[in-house]
């Protein structure tokens, strides 16, 4: 058990080894999404050990979530950075999702490798249904939050028109979702006002290491030479690394195209992972085939059972991309996904190490509110309307797996895995059951399915 302050009494010193101790924990228990996950560091780091203030806390928390990327890992790397500068947060950051990295190239090898043994068949059977009812749920969730009068509405209609009707790239409706909450904030600030904030802390829960007045250390104050030299090293890394794939399998390469599309997908996850899961469908699936449309629902499936942040679904999707391809002939297929796997993983978290420590000391240099969250606002509008068009597909997979685009309803209709979608969006919606139950439930009841059918 970890030593507690008294409630009164200022919280003694963390040394890099304590803060390692539970990185390392939160990676293999952070569970939940990024709600769960931060709802996990607020309740240890600011009601328990007190590392850092209620105010402080959401104060980063407000910054992160008008970055593209998952929110929740890049609040564990602003708040170990500022404890303990440079080191502190690459460390926060990798160990939250290293442990999922592993688990997830072992369950992908597992899925790749066995995905045709009857009883893996009916666990992924049942897990189909699950997600695409956790799908509809996100949409809901986000949208509860986010859609606060019709103007709002009217845009995430949009979207979902676009992409559904239109085909629309998922970049093009990033921007043109941002361009119009900017335009928006300007001509009707009330309707655009509701994007990216978490409210003025309320709660005391005593004095914390990093304090409400506890003034900026030296290494997060902002600096133009320190700007310019992290932003310099950043994008000298991100070229190395780039630059060494296309000398080393040319431009073309799967590797190469997989670390330059990611990259690009790292910067457009505005809303989170179900945001960016239809961009990395259109790429995976239609623009380069790294796996089917089946495929992507399992990642998202796997992903959901696995601790750190969803958008690791991007690990399997890069590790069968590189299984499928056979990047190193048919007898190295386990070493051509876990390299698939490496390259997304990286080039998909990169830019959220870059995006806090260089645009941390410009945070810490007001505590006061973030501003410009109107075009988050608009974003977040639009993502909701593209994840139900998700939420469509997913569902389209799973009641009519053999539906082409030209015959969208060619087959037979699943009546099981519609029964499991009614089943298990009533436990999320009527019955707040949890994302692990719920897909263990499905998993069973479609095992159990499958081997009676056999």
């Amino acid at each position: 058990m970890d030593a507690v302050a008294p409630h009164h009494a200022a919280p003694s010193p963390v040394g890099f080894a304590a803060a390692l101790g539970y990185w390392f924990k939160l990676g293999f228990i952070s569970f939940g999404g990024p709600a769960g996950q931060i709802a996990m560091m607020h309740q240890e780091l600011v009601e328990r050990r007190r590392w850092i203030s209620e105010r402080r806390f959401l104060h980063a928390l407000n910054y992160c979530m008008l970055l593209p990327g998952p929110e929740a890992i890049q609040l564990a790397i602003y708040i170990g950075w500022l404890m303990h500068r440079m080191r502190g947060g690459i460390a926060a950051g990798v160990l939250f999702f290293l442990p999922s990295f592993f688990l997830l190239v072992a369950l992908s090898y597992i899925y790749m490798a066995f995905h045709s043994v009857p009883l893996v068949a009916g666990i992924l059977y049942g897990i189909k249904p699950a997600v695409t009812a956790i799908v509809l749920f996100a949409a809901w969730r986000i949208g509860a939050r986010a859609l606060r009068n019709a103007a709002l509405w009217t845009l995430a209609a949009v979207a979902f028109v676009a992409i559904f009707v239109f085909d629309a790239p998922f970049p093009a409706i990033v921007l043109a979702a941002g361009i119009v909450g900017y335009v928006g904030g300007q001509v009707a600030p009330d309707k655009f006002k509701t994007g990216g904030g978490h409210g003025a802390a309320d709660k005391d829960f005593g004095p914390a290491l990093i304090d409400d007045a506890t003034p900026t250390p030296a290494h997060a104050r902002f600096t133009r030479r320190g700007c310019a030299t992290l932003v310099a090293a950043g994008v000298a890394l991100w070229l190395a690394a780039l630059g060494l794939l296309a000398v080393a399998y040319g431009w073309r390469g799967e590797l190469t195209q997989m670390g330059w599309f990611f990259t690009k997908a790292a910067l457009l996850t505005f809303g989170g992972a179900y945001a960016v899961l239809p961009y990395v469908y259109q790429g995976g699936v239609e623009t380069y085939g790294w796996l089917t449309g089946l495929q992507m629902i399992d990642g998202l499936a796997l992903g959901e059972t696995t601790p750190g942040p969803l958008i690791m679904v991007v690990t399997f999707v890069g590790f069968v991309g590189g299984w499928t391809k056979q990047l190193f002939g048919g007898d190295a297929l386990f070493l051509a996904g876990l390299a698939g796997a490496a390259v997304a993983t990286f080039f998909t978290f990169l830019p959220s190490f870059l995006f806090i420590l260089v645009g941390g000391p410009l945070v810490e240099a007001t505590h006061g509110d973030i501003k410009f969250t109107a075009p988050l606002t608009g974003i977040t509008a639009a993502v909701v309307g593209v994840i139900i068009n998700l939420a469509v597909f997913f569902a389209w997979h799973v009641l009519w797996p053999q539906g082409t685009t030209q015959a969208p309803f060619a087959g037979r209709f699943e009546a099981f895995s519609a029964l499991l979608v009614v089943g298990a969006t009533a436990a999320l919606f009527r019955f707040k059951v949890g994302i692990i139950p719920l897909i263990g439930g499905c998993a069973i009841a479609g095992a159990v399915v499958k081997l009676l059918m056999a």
